[in-house]
């Protein structure tokens, strides 16, 4: 690797900003600790299960996971933490083998008015996730994940469940619509015609029926099982290139806003800028030398 970095003129020191960094303005996050949780979080759990890997447990057990604005607000604030760690290449968004999220807190909601709640922009913030973290983020679904709760697990780049969690869009009993994207994600993932079915009846649907019809890419017996394989991938996803990990996200996503013709010259043009990166280099040459690539994250 070293004949690699020379050729680029890069010292081997360059390695060293790439060191896990810590900042006084980021909340502190536990490291290598599955259950611990940073002491400045009230309704979720933050933690480093594995090494590069980075999870957020929701934490309303009473609540069945009920999502909320300071609940909301403490997500998004973890999220951005992780983002902005170095030594961070994958996070886990989880709940409890009962919940993952039962819904919005409707108590929250039940007296909003319209002027209210359109003044405020009330639920913007919870798509905050889709646009300010660039890493990969993976919802592991066990219990229920109902209206909210299924609209959060569809803003993460990858689902994994348990066969028996229980997806679905029941705003439609309360006399309201899925407000945050559930209407659009659910459908580009299933089709028009399901769901429409499941949102104007407000039926569930089980983690295995999430699986077969793509909402979730893989599904597990149990919640253990569901975690230790969402781990297994988290931690491999981390052992990439940082750079070709973000690229492969932006690309993926951006297919869902263009059309086939204007996607695949979008993907083209990212594919021809990695070429410009450190990591490139060193994939390609570890690949001919039959080596293991050590990333520079450049």
């Amino acid at each position: 690797m070293q004949r690699v970095v020379r050729s680029l003129s890069r010292p081997m020191a360059t390695a060293t900003r790439l060191q896990p960094a810590t900042s006084s303005t980021l909340p502190r996050i536990v490291r290598y600790s599955s259950t611990s949780a940073s002491d400045s979080y009230e309704f979720i759990k933050v933690s480093e299960p594995r090494a590069r890997v980075g999870q957020v447990t929701l934490n309303r057990p009473k609540a069945l996971n009920a999502l909320s604005t300071p609940l909301i607000k403490e997500l998004n604030t973890a999220l951005r933490a992780f983002q902005g760690t170095p030594s961070i290449g994958a996070i886990i968004i989880t709940g409890s083998a009962r919940a993952f999220a039962a819904g919005a807190d409707i108590k929250e909601m039940a007296p909003l008015t319209f002027s209210r709640a359109y003044l405020d922009s009330f639920i913007e913030n919870w798509s905050e996730l889709t646009t300010s973290v660039k890493k990969p983020i993976i919802a592991a679904v066990s219990g229920h994940a109902l209206g909210g709760g299924c609209e959060l697990a569809l803003m993460c780049d990858l689902i994994y469940c348990t066969t028996s969690a229980n997806f679905g869009q029941p705003e439609i009993k309360l006399g309201i619509i899925p407000g945050a994207g559930g209407s659009q994600r659910l459908t580009k993932a299933i089709g028009k015609a399901k769901a429409m079915e499941l949102i104007l009846t407000g039926k569930s649907f089980s983690g295995e029926e999430a699986e077969k019809w793509g909402v979730a890419a893989r599904s597990y017996p149990d919640h253990e099982s569901l975690m230790k394989a969402t781990l297994d991938t988290a931690e491999t996803i981390a052992s990439y290139s940082r750079v070709a990990v973000q690229a492969c996200k932006e690309v993926v996503n951006k297919s869902q806003d263009l059309g086939v013709r204007d996607g695949v010259d979008y993907e083209r043009r990212v594919f021809h800028s990695l070429f410009g990166s450190i990591d490139q280099k060193i994939g390609m040459t570890a690949f001919v030398e039959k080596k293991k690539a050590e990333w520079f994250h450049e």
